[in-house]
């Protein structure tokens, strides 16, 4: 009788302590999404602050904290390729996917690009502040030279459903253009690289460089995420909240199911599994505005899309942890 109810108490103690890594892992992110939302709100940032504060993380901070961590994380093994494929195999399933969801649904052309962007794109923001709070620097070894290969085709995704869908011509194209160009020179996949290689050569910083990129990381992530709460709107979520849901479904509970399957198929265990399933289970990152708003799609869909997905991915998030 003592043995099993010793048992028992053992079992209860051990779901307590994975329910505080879920705790422990996701709180102090949603907390700073809701205070950036808060902010908002009451006024104490405004537009103005937002966008320059969006510029200083994506230009300036979070490159420098990707190359920082990247650079003095170990590295991960002989698997790090095939844990970057089968993720990309993956996303190359949902992409396709979300082509079928918009034909047969149907989904207007307006709204396709929106629409098939909250299926597949991802919030870099809040993964790596998710996989540091939870797996470390071991973790971000292998996620950031996941997002530094995984990025451009995201975007080249994006950009060639956006443009099938708009009907118009040449104009488009020297849009398209822009963005790929923009690509390029995307400061996340160019923080990424340079970590990589850095790692690869070195992997140690001096004392002094490395308290000084540590410092600098210590501004990102809160920064960011103050940022994208300030940035949610309810706008349009009325009128969009079916479409809104569906994508979120896809994005949030059809893709990660997926991703277990195929990373178990290719025996996929230990620091990369779980960093692939908190990655496939972020939320739809805000860059949907952005690049819906450049090539002519539904801005309100994918505003309501981005706050629907944020919102549901606490559960989702919840549940890869937990794995």
């Amino acid at each position: 009788m003592f043995k099993r109810l010793g048992a028992d108490i053992s079992q209860l103690s051990f779901l307590t302590s994975r329910h505080v890594i879920v705790l422990n892992a996701l709180f102090p992110i949603f907390s700073l999404l809701a205070l950036g939302f808060f902010l908002r709100k009451i006024g104490m940032t405004s537009e103005a602050f937002l966008k320059s504060s969006d510029k200083l993380v994506y230009y300036i901070f979070f490159p420098i904290m990707l190359f920082y961590k990247i650079g003095s994380a170990p590295q991960g093994g002989g698997d790090q390729w095939l844990f970057v494929l089968s993720s990309l195999l993956v996303l190359v399933s949902m992409f396709m996917i979300s082509a079928m969801v918009i034909k047969f649904w149907p989904v207007p052309d307006f709204q396709a690009g929106s629409f098939s962007q909250s299926c597949y794109r991802f919030n870099t923001y809040i993964g790596v502040a998710v996989i540091l709070n939870s797996l470390g620097e071991a973790g971000i070894a292998y996620f950031g030279v996941m997002i530094a290969i995984v990025i451009p085709i995201i975007n080249s995704f994006a950009v060639s459903t956006l443009i099938w869908h708009s009907g118009e011509g040449s104009s488009l194209r020297r849009r398209a253009r822009m963005v790929l160009r923009t690509l390029i020179a995307n400061p996340l996949i160019i923080g990424c690289f340079l970590g990589i290689m850095y790692a690869r050569v070195s992997g140690k910083f001096p004392v002094f460089i490395s308290n000084s990129l540590q410092l600098m990381s210590m501004v990102t992530l809160p920064l960011a995420l103050i940022s994208i709460g300030g940035s949610l709107s309810f706008k349009g979520m009325k009128t969009h909240l079916r479409l809104s849901l569906l994508a979120a479904s896809l994005k949030l509970f059809l893709l990660p199911l997926i991703g277990y399957l195929v990373y178990h198929l290719f025996q996929m265990g230990g620091i990369p599994f779980k960093t692939g399933m908190i990655f496939l289970c972020l939320p739809a990152s805000t860059a949907i505005y952005v690049l819906s708003s450049q090539l002519n799609s539904d801005t309100e869909l994918a505003s309501s899309a981005i706050v629907v997905s944020t919102v549901l991915s606490f559960l989702s998030l919840s549940v890869a942890l937990l794995l």
